[in-house]
């Protein structure tokens, strides 16, 4: 299975589209809050499936805070991660996912990407396309799982849709080149 995991859009799909656009044999789209509309407009756009869950802009508590997701490698809980406070530590992530037998959580509102293990739980956070806060311009996740298997590539929005080149000079350049003082 290939899933494409998002969070954190704030209204701002269009490099999710673009992205789109260039991916291949995806069976699911997973977002994973802030905002939920997008995650319904999306599926409408991108004519595919989107599982989604709530996110701390979404309004108050429901159950779709939290999702589990059955795949043949086995049970990923999705969650935005505000209620379990995820900018603080991933702790209670992997205490939640113990819980529900998950192999698996995927998780958001930090806005930065993360991928790791801990206590035989995958971790994986995509970051954001739209409001990244690692000082990238922006990303997403590729999960892959097999029965035995569980794969995760964080990928960067510049990696799949190159930038144009800087111009050649700036005016702090031609300021610093043209100074009498140095």
């Amino acid at each position: 299975m290939k899933i494409f995991v998002i969070s954190d859009t704030h209204g701002k799909t269009s490099k999710v589209t673009q992205v789109w656009s260039k991916l291949t044999d995806v069976d699911l789209v997973v977002h994973l809050g802030d905002y939920i509309e997008d995650a319904k407009r999306l599926e409408k756009e991108l004519e595919t499936e989107v599982v989604f869950v709530k996110g701390n802009m979404d309004g108050s508590y429901s159950s779709e805070d939290y999702r589990i997701l059955e795949t043949e490698y086995g049970k990923l809980l999705l969650t935005h991660g505000h209620m379990d406070h995820v900018k603080i530590s991933p702790l209670n992530l992997v205490y939640r996912a113990q819980e529900l037998d998950c192999k698996a959580v995927l998780f958001g509102h930090t806005h930065r990407p993360a991928y790791e293990e801990a206590n035989g739980i995958y971790l994986v956070n995509p970051g954001s396309l739209s409001m990244p806060r690692d000082g990238s311009d922006g990303s997403y996740a590729i999960i892959h799982t097999s029965p035995k298997e569980f794969h995760c590539a964080i990928v960067y929005y510049s990696r799949l849709i190159p930038k144009k080149k800087p111009p050649a000079s700036g005016r702090l350049r031609d300021m610093l080149n043209n100074s009498d003082r140095f």
